[in-house]
């Protein structure tokens, strides 16, 4: 059974995110000199051209912060500390800012709490408000079941793609069907239950089986690990059992499938749009005008996809850049090659979408032929009723035999119509 009984617990580490925090207030900010707080009264004699030297010469001669804070959360609530900003820190702390602090029990009495973030909920708050209303006005109903249907698939990652992988499971089973189970409820629900709906959901398994088998090939041909940063490496310290490079396989279906919604669902609408305009259109005729579209998706949507990882390894970039490292040296990194993995993969699987989808499209729509009430090619309109083989004078009498004129079906409009264009 895959379905997780919740994380198993484990001693804190007091590294990164695995320590207790807790809410807090800078109460007071007072200017004091920074000789007089540091720990070495003294002044630096090195090399200030340095950043090490100028960062100490910033530190002996400049301006700090003493800054009271006060805990508003936990069993100490109401406690204050202090805490010494430098000149050069990156964040400055400000009388009546929110911050979060970290607790470390076994650490002496003064020293037990240090400001490791701010608080930003409100400004985050407010920023997915203005996405919610944005979404609801824009979509309307379809808008509000997209949220709802991004609500599961948060619900789904948190309470069972990350507690089974922590569990031990099989990060690639985990991701293959958490994945599947966030693409049906969001396709389905923002949707509805269609044929058109089917085929987008069929289009996106393939695609992402896809993914899978190529991911899982190359992670293992490159010899990636998974573990390349504090984070991962911390996971690695808590739980050994987990397959890093499992996690980082899951990682690549589970990013590539937003994307891959996208592009099912509009391959599949636009073929089915194609088959309103002309119902007469054969398989084939779909296929090539679908592809024809999905030709201009593919291009914008590799690229944004690119950039999107390119977007979130900027400042690993920027290290290599300023080190100088040869395009080769630094595509040959495993930090580099892991995203230049993810995005090809990822990139491959969005390309076959398309074909995929617009063929089954293609097929489950042109099976949609017009009913047998209709004109027959190269005929007269058959009556509706009529049966197969019935002589004409029968068919007269059907009207009555007062030399009435036997009425037009419906559909003679339509071939007359027909008639006239050629």
């Amino acid at each position: 059974m895959l379905w997780p009984g919740g994380a198993p617990a484990h001693e804190r580490t007091g590294v990164g995110f695995d320590r207790q925090t807790q809410q807090a207030t800078v109460t007071k900010v007072d200017e004091v000199s920074c000789k007089s707080v540091n720990a070495s009264g003294e002044t630096p004699t090195g090399d200030t051209s340095t950043a090490e030297g100028s960062s100490a010469q910033q530190q002996a001669d400049g301006t700090c912060k003493k800054a009271t804070i006060r805990v508003d959360t936990g069993k100490d609530k109401g406690r204050t500390f202090t805490e010494i900003v430098q000149p050069d820190q990156s964040r400055q702390l400000h009388e009546g800012e929110k911050v979060v602090v970290a607790y470390e029990p076994s650490a002496p009495k003064d020293l037990q709490y240090s400001v490791t973030d701010v608080n930003r909920r409100f400004p985050m708050a407010l920023l997915a408000g203005i996405f919610a209303l944005a979404v609801v006005v824009v979509g309307r109903l379809r808008g509000v079941m997209a949220l709802v249907a991004l609500a599961i698939s948060f619900l789904i990652l948190n309470f069972f793609i990350l507690p089974a992988i922590l569990q031990g499971s099989n990060p690639l089973v985990v991701a293959v069907i958490g994945a599947s189970a966030i693409m049906l409820i969001a396709l389905y629900l923002c949707h509805g239950l269609s044929a058109r709906t089917s085929v987008a959901v069929l289009g996106t398994l393939i695609s992402l089986l896809l993914i899978g088998i190529l991911g899982s090939l190359f992670i293992g041909w490159a010899a990636l690990t998974g573990n390349t940063d504090d984070n991962t490496g911390l996971i690695h310290g808590l739980f050994p059992s987990i397959d890093m490079s499992g996690l980082l396989l899951a990682g690549v279906i589970i990013g590539s499938l937003g994307v891959l919604d996208d592009v099912t669902v509009t391959q599949t609408s636009a073929v089915w749009e194609l088959h309103e305009a002309n119902p007469s259109m054969g398989w084939r005729g779909l296929y090539r005008a679908g592809i024809r579209i999905g030709r201009d998706h593919i291009a914008s949507v590799v690229n944004t996809l690119v950039l999107a990882y390119a977007g979130a390894a900027l400042p690993l970039l920027l290290l290599f850049s300023i080190a100088q490292s040869s395009v080769g040296t630094v595509a040959n990194s495993e930090l580099v090659a892991e995203e230049i993995v993810r995005t090809l993969v990822g990139s491959i699987g969005l390309v076959a979408s398309v074909p995929v989808t617009t063929a089954l499209a293609a097929l489950v729509v042109s099976a949609d032929r017009p009913g047998s009430g209709t004109i027959p090619t190269g005929g007269e309109p058959t009556p509706a009723g009529t049966q197969a083989g019935a002589q004409p004078g029968a068919q007269a009498g059907a009207y009555g035999t007062q030399g009435a004129q036997a009425p037009q079906p419906a559909t003679a409009r339509g071939g007359r119509g027909r008639r006239r264009k050629h």
